[in-house]
């Protein structure tokens, strides 16, 4: 799995630092989610699911390497 985002979505509600912050972080700019890594460590797939699921505005996904699966 890895994890992508788009920062024209990204409403700055941080849930996804709070939830993976491992995985995201805000760019010192404008807050808007920055990610730490791309791929998600096997071991993290739930944390990166939790993180997606609480985005409100839909800028972050899970993406199977073989394409989207949410």
């Amino acid at each position: 799995m890895r994890v992508s985002a788009d920062n024209s979505k990204c409403v700055v509600s941080c849930m996804c630092v709070y939830r993976a912050p491992e995985l995201f972080d805000q760019d010192e700019t404008d807050g808007r989610v920055a990610l730490l890594a791309v791929a998600v460590p096997p071991d993290a797939d739930a944390v990166a699911l939790r993180a997606v699921q609480a985005c409100p505005s839909g800028a972050i996904a899970l993406v199977a390497m073989d394409g989207p699966t949410t």
